[in-house]
């Protein structure tokens, strides 16, 4: 089974590519904290079809390029506007 992430579309200016967001809550181990981390993916999309702001999801892949190690699924949402 491939790992598997929900995130945002941040970026669909390359061509085939878009970077995807995925933003998490984790607590900091002193106070407790919850702090917001995130962490950037670069996914191959072969029909160009994500545009910024969709809701997507991506599966691990083998290398497609020097950063691309993703590619998309599918789109889960549309952004809106």
């Amino acid at each position: 089974m491939r790992r598997q992430r929900i995130g945002r579309v941040i970026s669909n200016s390359m061509m085939k590519t878009v970077v995807v967001v995925e933003e998490r809550l984790v607590e900091a181990p002193l106070y407790h904290k919850r702090q917001r981390r995130r962490t950037k993916y670069y996914a191959h999309d072969e029909a160009g079809q994500a545009r910024v702001g969709d809701v997507v999801r991506i599966e691990e892949a083998r290398p497609l390029s020097k950063l691309k190690r993703w590619r998309l699924l599918e789109i889960m949402r549309r952004a809106e506007g």
